[in-house]
């Protein structure tokens, strides 16, 4: 493989600058007269060698045929062409640091992810390249609505994560709370698995005194299309103007730059695989909306209750209470997810329990229902101090499994209904549960409460239809 500091066409162009490299600021002339500047950019390695490739101030992508380039030197200032995104925020940042004083600090924790990555025009792929710092420079308009601390934790796609990352989230969130002076903290997070990491922090995190924001962007934050900055926007601007206290996620609310949703940590979902309005609130409304930079919270959630005491009812707050701030930040990894379908083998469950599972969430069908063939292996399951909960596959709605014989034989067996939780939800609860109760019944007592708004006691009829972005 070539030195990518050498990554240059191979071509019989006069080369100004004998140290021009991938990554350079530089000027291209062509035969013709044409002049482009950009940022010379590496070969993708499947590509040929006899094109020059520059990322223009628009944020596209401009290859010029080796044999049609005269020159390519170094530019060392805007000649009023094309240049480089990040090249283009420098000045207004320092625009924002000199005329700009913002009253609220806030601290922005990256974990990695899209929002924390840039295509590698080396493969033509996304990596893992941002720090939490650089993702701030690159919107240097958050600079005018709070003051930014930001803290690198670590860089992973979100995939990567496992429930200790979890704990590691939630104890350095503790930290930041405990040190005071924060009005939010807003965590840079890969979409792929950052509703399992909201509900994670949901219930890891007891009444907390500020809003705990999690943000992630479909679209790498190098390319045009990119929801990276308006997601840090909203969930900035969220963090510091929102009555309500708790873990939330911020995201697209539609496919264009219309409006950000901010949504319950334990009430949300990724709905889509690349769509930017990808994650939707399940079965209630987003808490709020950001819509030109201006926070419109929904009248559903205007009435809240100030907790007495953990695993309070009513999980999101409208006060802070800062001396009654808890965290309970362990997981027990030993739970299992089971999506039923017909065919699947009854011999999965006992796999689970012969490998060690202490709890399995099945993922069942309609209002709750395995069929028949399980009930034999779930029994024993059970018999041998196995819990196994129920929740439903189908995206809207709640278990009931008193309604057929299938559910009530279920019920019968010891399987436990976990109301409208979410599927991700529930096993992320049950690894909490797991380890922060003292033997099973006490486990299931937990289970079957509403800690962090994660059950809701009615479900509307039709809350997918309802525009959460209409004034």
């Amino acid at each position: 493989m070539r030195d990518l500091k050498n990554n240059v066409p191979d071509s019989k162009h006069e080369m100004n600058d004998k140290n021009v490299s991938p990554g350079d600021w530089v000027v291209v002339i062509t035969h013709t007269g044409d002049t482009f500047q950009g940022t010379l950019m590496p070969r993708y390695a499947s590509m040929d060698k006899k094109h020059v490739v520059l990322k223009l101030k628009s944020g596209y992508n401009l290859g010029i045929s080796s044999s049609k380039v005269k020159s390519v030197s170094k530019s060392g200032h805007d000649l009023g062409l094309a240049t480089n995104l990040v090249d283009d925020a420098k000045p207004r940042l320092q625009i924002w640091k000199e005329n700009v004083q913002p009253v609220h600090k806030i601290a922005l924790i990256g974990t990695g992810g899209t929002i924390a990555s840039k295509v590698d025009y080396r493969t033509g792929g996304v990596s893992a390249a941002l720090s939490a710092s650089e993702i701030y420079d690159a919107v240097p308009e958050l600079r005018k609505h709070a003051s930014i601390e930001a803290d690198f934790m670590f860089n992973e796609y979100s995939e990567n994560l496992e429930p200790h990352h979890w704990t590691l989230i939630a104890n350095r969130i503790a930290e930041k709370v405990r040190s005071g002076g924060f009005r939010g903290i807003v965590v840079s997070h890969g979409t792929d698995t950052m509703h399992y990491t909201a509900a994670a922090l949901s219930f890891a995190l007891h009444n907390l005194p500020i809003p705990v924001v999690l943000v992630g962007s479909q679209r790498s934050s190098d390319r045009p299309s990119s929801d990276a900055a308006l997601n840090l926007l909203g969930a900035t601007i969220f963090s510091i103007e929102s009555p309500y206290t708790g873990v939330f996620i911020a995201m697209h609310g539609s496919t264009s730059d219309d409006f950000i949703s901010c949504h319950l940590g334990t009430r949300v979902r990724k709905n889509h695989t690349s769509r930017r309005d990808a994650f939707e609130s399940i079965d209630r409304l987003p808490i709020a909306t950001v819509k030109n930079a201006v926070l419109k919270i929904q009248s559903q959630f205007v009435k809240m209750e100030i907790p007495k005491r953990s695993y309070n009812d009513d999980a999101v707050i409208s006060e802070g209470l800062e001396n009654n701030f808890e965290v309970e930040s362990k997981f027990d990894p030993r739970v299992t997810l089971i999506k039923y379908y017909p065919g699947l083998d009854p011999n999965l469950i006992a796999y689970e329990v012969k490998t060690g599972s202490r709890a399995i969430v099945l993922e069942g069908t309609g209002l709750g229902h395995v069929g028949r063939k399980f009930f034999p292996e779930i029994a024993k399951a059970i018999k041998s101090g196995v819990l196994i909960f129920m929740t439903s596959q189908c995206i809207w709605g709640r278990t009931n499994m008193k309604v057929y014989d299938t559910g009530r034989d279920l019920i019968e067996l010891g399987v436990v209904p976990l109301e409208d939780m979410t599927p991700e939800t529930a096993v992320v609860k049950a690894m909490w549960v797991m380890a922060n109760s003292h033997d099973n019944a006490e486990a299931v007592r937990m289970m079957g409460k509403n800690i962090a708004n994660e059950i809701s006691l009615t479900s509307p009829i039709s809350m997918r239809l309802l525009n959460y972005g209409e004034d």
